[in-house]
């Protein structure tokens, strides 16, 4: 990716300096709320600075309601930065960051969504595989199908059995459009329960979320590919 002068995402800044230290940013988006964003951004956050990585996580959203989860999260646990805020209103991340990942407000689209792709190099798409989630997020997976070469794609399905009916439907409606499925997570209250104390799959005991940590292995291979 080409080395930017200066960006601004919705009061986010990237200058150029910034740019040539952060690989990769991961932005994770959906149009639609509900589809579990947050919990897909803290947890890739999470393992990104478990490997060892200067790793920000970023709420593309004037809230930056990730700063909530973020002062949950114990200091005895690997560190996961935030924006660093610069003249009383633009974030920028913290010196020595290398790993980047933007969580997205639901309704992001037009100018906001185009200045956040300029500074992606993968995105990830949650999608739980309902019929109406589907339909609701046919219009930006088409846009970034559209796009596709600036930055890499790809949809992670939600909250779903990979061996039911409704993964096949979402698996073969998916690559119709030529994007790659990257995986299923499933309904677990293993993601609520570590939300609610700051922490991430990473951060516990393997052997209490083995199961979900398998479910993650095609989407890591993904993101560091």
């Amino acid at each position: 990716m080409s080395v930017w002068h200066r960006h601004y995402v919705w009061g986010l800044s990237l200058k150029s300096n910034d740019r040539e230290n952060i690989m990769p940013v991961i932005v994770v988006a959906n149009p639609k709320g509900g589809v579990g964003k947050s919990t897909l951004a803290t947890n890739l956050a999470g393992y990104f600075t478990f490997q060892g990585y200067n790793t920000m996580l970023g709420d593309v959203d004037v809230q930056q309601s990730s700063r909530s989860w973020l002062q949950l999260r114990s200091q005895s646990l690997p560190p996961i930065s935030a924006w660093e805020i610069a003249d009383g209103h633009i974030a920028k991340p913290p010196k020595g960051t290398t790993h980047m990942v933007l969580d997205t407000p639901a309704g992001l689209h037009g100018g906001r969504l185009e200045k956040v792709m300029k500074i992606a190099d993968k995105v990830i798409v949650p999608l739980q595989a309902s019929m109406f989630d589907i339909l609701a997020t046919q219009e930006f997976l088409q846009k970034l199908k559209e796009e596709k070469g600036k930055y890499q794609v790809g949809v992670l399905g939600m909250r779903v059995n990979s061996r039911t009916r409704a993964a096949e439907q979402l698996t073969h409606y998916v690559n119709s459009l030529g994007l790659p499925v990257l995986g299923f997570l499933r309904d677990t209250q293993n993601y609520v329960q570590l939300a609610a104390h700051g922490t991430t799959l990473w951060d516990v005991a393997p052997s209490r979320v083995e199961r979900d940590i398998e479910q993650w292995r095609e989407l890591i291979g993904w993101v560091e590919g």
